[in-house]
């Protein structure tokens, strides 16, 4: 292997291959750290010895003695060679969950004539619905006598918190990466996780098929944000496969897949190590899931990290070292290729769920009755949006939902905080007032999808950032967005983005498509309701992904809607008559025969400021004529989801949310700005 020491290309042999060398360019960071360090990363094959992939630059070869002398701890724990532990990280749509179903197929979990459905793993029906991952879910697969514990992991930054908790359990990730687009923001946030957690990774170039894929870029990519985010470097030293989920192939170069997911799974095997047990200890494991069943009550899921755990056993259930109780473990399951299985014993390093414990949280340990201790809890980063939940207080409450009392509320919004560790929620200024804090307003528009369809019946304020004090300062926070537009449309998004106070540090071009990649450091607030505005800026083409990034200096007055509503005048139901004549104001969100009250948002008027209509009037029963009567002819009413309605509503308008419809209104305690 050479390398001149002018230049930034590295050349060294390609194993396994018809081509003698691989080029790769390497980025001045890369070279300023690495110069004069030991190795170079073996990106194509971990089976190539190490000492082939050293840098010898000078004439003495530099060698890194990055081991350390072992502590006692450390001399009498032991590592289990039949089982590995897994989480399948990447950015939202890269393929993680249509991986999986691949990898489950290939080990024979289904029977051959067993229909099964689509990405198998998102069985939540939201999840279907949207298609994301909102849910981390447990699998395993059998690989050669090696058991696979597989954990899919949910893509968005507003479900951060799942990935956070979700690598307490594994040793290793498989961090998937489109073959186009590269390292995302998502990517960003899960990897500086992962590596914190001194996990190993294996880098999988995945949609490897996809005509404009450019796999060099992407490694060279992905190596770059390993630098930047302080990798070690046994860390940096990562394995690359190039697979296609969809087919169902994998290979160690992108020109020569194999026939199946074989290389994939070897690479698991031999790049992510076994779990660190101390199998003699006393019992130890760390809550790190909960799950709920009606005949078995709450489930723990987590992974046994010292000692056995057996059914019928007496334990200790901690929070810290003062706070212990004690319990009885009625029920033990493992996880065997897509169900859970009765266990009598699970032993250290495996993954497991346990029930009897009523009153279990997440973060708490089940430890040995007499001499265990607790583990360290899991921490997950504070929320950055909140929202605040209300009774219905609308002349319409109790028509459509079940539970429609504050009590209700509360009791479901603190259930909620069970599962969820990185919501909180707060009494709000009146007793039947709540205020949610989360990830995002996505985070917190799935808890609303959840409540309404559980037949629960309220009203949501819009979402709002929280700030920091640092002194005199106030300081809020600031998120990278990062989006995809075709070059057409490219003027009218810079121009939006600029008006929300965000600022470019970075501009691409996309492969062949024509598509231009921008990135901007954008405060929070710049990006509610951006997304439809981004979406008919571009005419539907735009792609916008957003992570929060740190909290910075105020950045003044940002104004996110220029159009005023229109609002209903009476109670009633619209008419074809009184909306002819009502969409020459705006556009209309309503069609005749609609029941409508007082304040209810009916409209988008196309000029700043409110205006009330009447949509319930009638013709006089006078006003006929012998001649023919006039066709009326209806504008197709704009029909918002409830994302959209949360991203539209501002200061002085709520969102009521029953089972069965979404209304928008004038918040009555609110100022009035009516024409």
């Amino acid at each position: 292997m050479e390398m001149s020491m002018a230049s930034t290309t590295v050349s060294f042999p390609l194993p396994n291959s018809t081509c003698t060398k691989k080029t790769f360019r390497l980025s001045t960071p890369f070279l300023k750290k690495h110069l004069f360090g030991s190795t170079l990363p073996c990106f194509l094959s971990s089976k190539v010895p190490l000492k082939r992939c050293s840098l010898n630059l000078l004439p003495t070869s530099m060698k890194s003695s990055v081991s350390e002398a072992p502590s006692e701890k450390k001399r009498q724990l032991m590592r289990r060679s039949d089982i590995r532990n897994i989480a399948i990280v990447a950015h939202v749509d890269h393929g993680k969950t249509t991986l999986v179903d691949s990898m489950l197929k290939q080990a024979k979990v289904f029977r051959d004539n067993q229909f099964v459905q689509e990405r198998i793993m998102d069985s939540n029906d939201i999840e279907r619905e949207r298609g994301i991952t909102i849910l981390s879910k447990n699998t395993s697969i059998t690989y050669k006598d090696t058991k696979i514990n597989i954990i899919d992991t949910p893509g968005h930054s507003d479900f951060g918190g799942e990935v956070e908790r979700i690598l307490n359990m594994v040793e290793g990730v498989l961090l998937v990466v489109d073959s186009v687009e590269g390292p995302m923001p998502q990517t960003r946030f899960v990897l500086k996780k992962a590596l914190e957690f001194g996990h190993a990774v294996v880098v999988v170039v995945n949609k490897i098929d996809r005509p404009s894929a450019r796999p060099e870029f992407v490694v060279n990519s992905t190596f770059e944000l390993f630098i930047e985010l302080n990798a070690t470097d046994e860390q940096c030293d990562f394995q690359v496969i190039y697979a296609s989920g969809i087919k169902g192939k994998a290979g160690l170069s992108p020109e020569n897949l194999g026939e199946d997911l074989g290389p994939l799974f070897e690479a698991v095997i031999r790049c992510i190590p076994g779990p660190k047990i101390n199998k003699n200890g006393a019992l130890q494991m760390l809550a790190t899931n909960i799950e709920y069943e009606e005949h078995k009550g709450r489930i723990a899921i987590g992974r046994v990290h010292a000692g056995s755990l057996r059914r019928g056993m007496d334990v200790k259930i901690c929070t810290s070292e003062d706070e212990c109780r004690f319990g009885r473990v009625s029920e033990l399951f493992v996880y065997e290729k897509f169900s859970r299985v009765p266990a009598e014993t699970v032993e250290a390093g495996d993954i497991c769920a346990v029930c009897g414990i009523d009153d279990i949280q997440i973060g708490e340990t089940i430890a040995d009755k007499s001499e265990g201790k607790p583990l360290p809890t899991i921490k997950v980063e504070e929320p950055t949006v909140k929202m605040s939940f209300s009774v219905n207080t609308s002349p319409f409450v109790g028509r459509e939902g079940k539970y429609v009392t504050s009590r209700n509320l509360r009791d479901r919004l603190y259930r909620e905080l069970e599962r969820n560790l990185a919501m909180k929620v707060e009494d709000g200024e009146t007793a039947d007032t709540f205020i949610v804090s989360g990830r995002g307003t996505l985070h917190i528009t799935i808890l609303i999808e959840n409540m309404r369809r559980e037949g629960y019946e309220f009203m949501v304020g819009p979402p709002k950032v929280i700030n920091k004090k640092e002194g005199d300062k106030l300081l809020e926070p600031y998120e990278i967005a990062t989006v995809e537009v075709p070059e057409e449309h490219m003027g009218s998004v810079v121009e939006l983005l600029g008006k929300r106070r965000g600022q470019m540090f970075d501009m691409q071009g996309l492969g062949s498509e024509g598509t231009t990649f921008l990135k901007y450091k954008i405060p929070t607030r710049g990006l509610l309701g951006l997304r439809n505005s981004i979406l008919t800026a571009s005419r539907g083409t735009a792609i916008l992904n957003t992570i929060f990034d740190s909290y910075g200096p105020w950045a003044g007055d940002i104004s996110t809607r220029d159009l005023g509503s229109l609002i209903a005048f009476e109670d009633g139901t619209s008419t074809s008559y009184a909306l002819m004549s009502s969409q020459d104001r705006g556009q209309l969100f309503i069609g005749p025969g609609v029941d409508v009250y007082k304040g209810q948002i009916v409209g988008i008027h196309q000029r700043p400021g409110d205006l009330a209509l009447n949509v319930c009037k009638k013709k006089a029963a006078t006003n006929v004529r012998s001649n023919k009567e006039v066709t009326v002819v209806l504008d197709t009413p704009l029909d918002f989801s409830l994302d959209d309605c949360i991203e539209y509503i501002q200061e002085d308008e709520l969102v009521e949310v029953t089972p069965s419809s979404i209304r928008m209104l004038k918040n009555p305690k609110a100022t009035k700005k009516t024409r």
